[in-house]
């Protein structure tokens, strides 16, 4: 074993124990532990030099919980050959730290990997490890980000003594913001090649199964709807293999125990921030005991390691609440807001826009884009934005991608003459790419048909009548982004919106010697951050909305570049209602796109009040995607109204705390959410009441987060509550008039009495 040393003398010799702020190795007991200001996390090197994990959860002190760890004879569970006579130490029921295949663990393993002889077996031994300030970075990858002032890292070094692979597990500790963030960097120190099989970022393992899984499932158009789960025997899997995080399930997981709810009880998160391929597992095993890995999906996933190289792992952010979900969500929230979004619309005003999308799809010219610009200057909004449809031939979607050159029978005089006209009314302007896609019928694929993925002799995967370019390639990389920053050159574009509308398929590279094809779905995930990179290195004052067929790609790792995504392309306020709240879990208030449309919806067919879809589309970047010339005089007045108070309550959407009052899930009456400044002097209460009944009940909601001895005014109605009565008490509904009525509460605090 050996001591890490940090980047100046702010190590400290305690009673045994090497200190740095936040973290701290005790030399006789061998415990590391990590604290965070209400969560600590510890490990400890054991018999064998066996890294086992032993805690994280509520603060215990200055106890470590090694005393957890009682060794038994366990039946079918193998030992170690240097455990000599002692058959009470196997690695099959030890609680560990980052697990390998083949030494006698059955459970779910985070690190499998092929040798030249063609043997899978590792066995992974501490070797040293390493304390030093700030975040460590990854290459190439989206990860949190801190100073010395923010974070600190640990790193511990594990190693297999046959073939000297180093496995490097890092530790990002920020400890105001209750958070730790975990990534495995493997470096091949031998003279032969290894080969990773499966690579996960974290392993976590947990002393008994009483817990609950609540994840986030969906489809295209309805993404992240919550399902809560019992944690059984077996295993239980959350994933996706469509070479992106997906519509159908999300890279962000909790666990929680049974008694677990929004204000009360332990719950741990578990977000990767990697919008590719990836795996959550957990398994009971059978010794009660429960494991979870997550990390790149093993599917279709290989990686060669030469002599020297080094591979990283995505990182996971995790963080542990005694206070509920609330109190979770929080922790998730502030830290992307201060520590993983890089834009300066953080903090800053976000320019609210309108999208050309729904109002005219493919079908317009320069004249129908003008007018709704300039009708949106005329109702005080700041920005138009041009969707799909602007280059190539791209009158519908079966021809056109890839081909980011101005159509000029659409836009006569091209976009820059466009754009001044937009701008010469005080708009700013936004456009809509979509970059690692190509269109059969394209000059790209003509001149370039090598440049897709695409499996040998196989017919081809259609989706979206387009295929996926080979982002794994260099050439291919710049070619498309050269295009890209040409035309955003030429207008001075405030904005773009990168889209993706299909899933990975035909996965194959003909760049790629066949023994590196299971390198392919990750490579491609590289070649994407790369390319967002350059985008917001070259523009960084752009304001970047990602999306991916709507919410396909919202993850951690998305939000590294931009600070918005698009939500959802179900623009249905009843339905955004479930969509939303999901997403609230693990992700700010203020990242998620969303719109006032047209009714009946385009997606649902369904009607309601334009009061109603304004309400929905405050709780997030708050915008409009409809023909603002087609909005009769009474619409247009609400709109300018909508705008207005919008910009009013904008810094409580961007800063704020968020509380979910109601579930929609459970509750078909009403949906209620509240936002509550940092400071506790002003809250907002949004809600949609679903049903109207004859006779109707009274409901009574209670608000969250208030300081319960001080003052708030109903600036509505004057009325004056003390804190503890609004979240007491409780206020009452008004009784609605109809379905899907608005519901809007605004209190600030005050001296009234």
């Amino acid at each position: 074993m050996s001591t890490g040393v940090g980047t100046r003398p702010f190590l400290e010799w305690v009673k045994g124990e090497i200190i740095m702020k936040h973290i701290s190795y005790n030399e006789k007991t061998k415990v590391f532990k990590l604290h965070t200001k209400n969560s600590v996390y510890q490990m400890q090197v054991r018999d064998y030099d066996t890294l086992a994990h032993l805690y994280f959860g509520a603060d215990i002190g200055d106890s470590d919980a090694s005393h957890r760890i009682i060794s038994l004879d366990r039946g079918f569970s193998g030992n170690p050959y240097e455990a000599g006579d002692d058959r009470t130490f196997s690695l099959d029921v030890l609680p560990q730290e980052y697990s390998g295949y083949g030494n006698g663990d059955y459970r779910i393993n985070a690190l499998e990997v092929t040798h030249e002889d063609g043997s899978d077996a590792i066995h992974l031994r501490y070797e040293s490890y390493q304390m030093t300030e700030g975040k460590y970075s990854l290459k190439g990858l989206p990860c949190m980000f801190g100073n010395a002032e923010e974070a600190e890292t640990l790193e511990i070094v594990l190693y297999d003594r046959i073939t000297n692979l180093k496995v490097h597990l890092l530790y990002g500790v920020f400890y105001d913001l209750d958070v730790i963030t975990r990534s495995v960097r493997i470096e091949n120190k031998g003279d032969r090649t290894v080969t990773i099989q499966r690579a996960m970022s974290m392993e976590m393992d947990y002393p008994n199964k009483h817990m609950d899984l609540i994840h986030f499932y969906g489809r295209h158009s309805m993404e992240r709807l919550t399902e809560r789960l019992p944690l059984y025997h077996g295993v239980q899997s959350v994933e996706s293999k469509r070479g992106m995080s997906s519509h159908q399930h999300n890279p962000f997981v909790i666990l929680c125990d049974r008694g677990t709810s929004e204000k009360h009880g332990d719950c741990y998160g578990f977000a990767l921030a990697y919008s590719g391929n990836f795996r959550c597992e957990i398994e009971v095993d059978q010794m009660e005991q429960a494991r979870l890995v997550i990390g790149i999906h093993p599917y279709h996933f290989s990686f060669r390691l030469n002599t020297g190289d080094v591979f990283e792992t995505p990182e996971v952010i995790m963080a542990y609440s005694s206070e509920g979900l609330s109190g979770l969500s929080h922790i998730y929230h502030d830290a992307y807001r201060s520590n993983l979004i890089r834009s300066k619309y953080v903090t800053a005003p976000r320019p609210i826009l309108v999208n050309n999308w729904e109002a005219t799809y493919f079908n317009f010219d320069e004249e129908k884009l003008y007018n709704i610009a300039k009708n949106a200057k005329e109702i005080g909004l700041d920005m138009f934005v041009l969707d799909d449809g602007w280059f190539g031939k791209r009158d519908t979607d079966y021809s056109g991608l890839g081909d980011w050159v101005v159509n000029e029978s659409k836009i006569k005089g091209g976009l820059p003459h466009l754009v001044s006209r937009i701008k010469a009314l005080g708009m700013k302007f936004g456009l809509w790419i979509e970059p690692e896609m190509v269109s059969e019928d394209s000059d790209l694929y003509r001149n370039h048909p090598d440049w897709i993925l695409r499996i040998p002799q196989r017919n081809m995967t259609r989706s979206r009548h387009q295929l996926n370019l080979d982002i794994t390639r260099k050439e291919v990389r710049d070619y498309v982004m050269a295009q890209i920053f040409r035309v955003l050159d030429s207008c001075g574009a405030d904005y773009v919106k990168w889209d993706m509308n299909r899933s990975v398929a035909n996965v194959y590279s003909s760049a790629l010697p066949s023994e590196r094809q299971g390198e392919v779905f990750h490579r491609y995930m590289l070649g994407v951050y790369e390319m967002m990179e350059q985008l917001v290195t070259r523009y960084p004052d752009l304001l970047f909305e990602n999306c991916a067929g709507g919410g396909g790609r919202f993850d951690a790792g998305m939000l590294y570049y931009s600070p918005q995504i698009w939500c959802s392309d179900n623009t249905d306020a009843i339905d955004r209602l479930k969509i939303q709240y999901g997403t609230s879990f693990g992700y700010p208030i203020s990242t998620m796109g969303a719109h006032v449309s047209v009714c009946p919806n385009h997606q649902t067919g369904r009607t309601t009040p334009f009061e109603t879809r304004a309400v929905v589309a405050s709780a997030g970047t708050f915008g409009f995607e409809l023909d603002l010339e087609h909005l009769t005089p009474e619409e247009r007045e609400m709109a300018q109204k909508q705008i207005q108070e919008y910009k009013k309550i904008e810094h409580l959407v961007q800063t704020g705390d968020y509380y979910r009052l109601s579930d929609p899930f459970r509750n078909d009456d009403y949906v209620i959410w509240q936002f509550v400044s940092k400071d506790k002097k002003e809250t907002v209460v949004n809600g949609v009441q679903l049903r109207n009944e004859p006779n109707p009940h009274i409901h009574l909601i209670y608000l969250d987060g208030l300081l319960p001895q001080e003052h708030y005014e109903d600036l509505a109605t004057g009325s004056v509550y003390t804190g503890a009565a609004l979240m007491k008490a409780g206020i009452p509904l008004p009784v609605g008039k109809g379905d899907y009525q608005p519901i809007q509460f605004h209190f600030i605090k005050t001296d009234k009495h």
